[in-house]
């Protein structure tokens, strides 16, 4: 096996997804995910903590995509325009990183366990805190700020469990700013 392959990380990231998706998360080791990499199982620990992780790999980055969009919108923009730029640049960001399928892939792992799915779930909730401080470092209230922030991962989760339904065409942007519309329509519903 070579020792200094360039591309391990995505090559590990591949066969992992590939073995998790025929054998099951569970059955599969990280000497297998290793092996059909053609790396050694120090190089897979180089690059990830465990095989957990490799689902989860991105996850900073991501982040910091969004909260940049905020940090780099325009000094006058709404609350609303800030979010529209954190998803727009979020949805666009995972879209150029990660297919429609193996995002399917992905989920439908994520879905199939449930420790799993606790950390999806931490994941997401790491995003809706990192959303809120960028919006409080803007000068928005807390409260709207953490309204914004939890907001803004309903909007990215919905959209995103779209993208990778079957059948489903349009991209991850025009999902999220159709589910921004619908949020809208219902703060605007008069209240019976």
């Amino acid at each position: 096996m070579a020792r200094w392959a360039p591309g391990a990380s995505d090559r590990l990231q591949r066969a992992a997804m590939e073995l998790f998706a025929e054998d099951g998360f569970e059955a599969t080791t990280v000497a297998g995910i290793a092996g059909r990499a053609g790396v050694t199982e120090r190089t897979f620990f180089r690059h990830f903590a465990d095989k957990r992780e490799v689902l989860f790999a991105g996850e900073e980055q991501l982040e910091a995509v969004f909260v940049d969009a905020i940090a780099d919108a325009p000094a006058d923009a709404s609350v609303a325009g800030l979010l529209v730029a954190a998803l727009d640049v979020g949805g666009r960001t995972l879209q150029d990183v990660r297919s429609r399928d193996l995002a399917h892939v992905r989920n439908e792992i994520i879905t199939a366990n449930e420790q799993l799915r606790e950390r999806e779930l931490l994941k997401l909730a790491k995003l809706s805190h990192a959303v809120t401080a960028a919006l409080v470092a803007r000068g928005v209230a807390e409260v709207t700020a953490c309204l914004a922030g939890e907001l803004v991962v309903l909007v990215f989760k919905t959209a995103l469990s779209r993208w990778i339904a079957p059948d489903e065409t349009r991209d991850l942007v025009e999902l999220q700013r159709e589910g921004l519309a619908a949020i809208s329509g219902l703060t605007r519903a008069e209240t019976v």
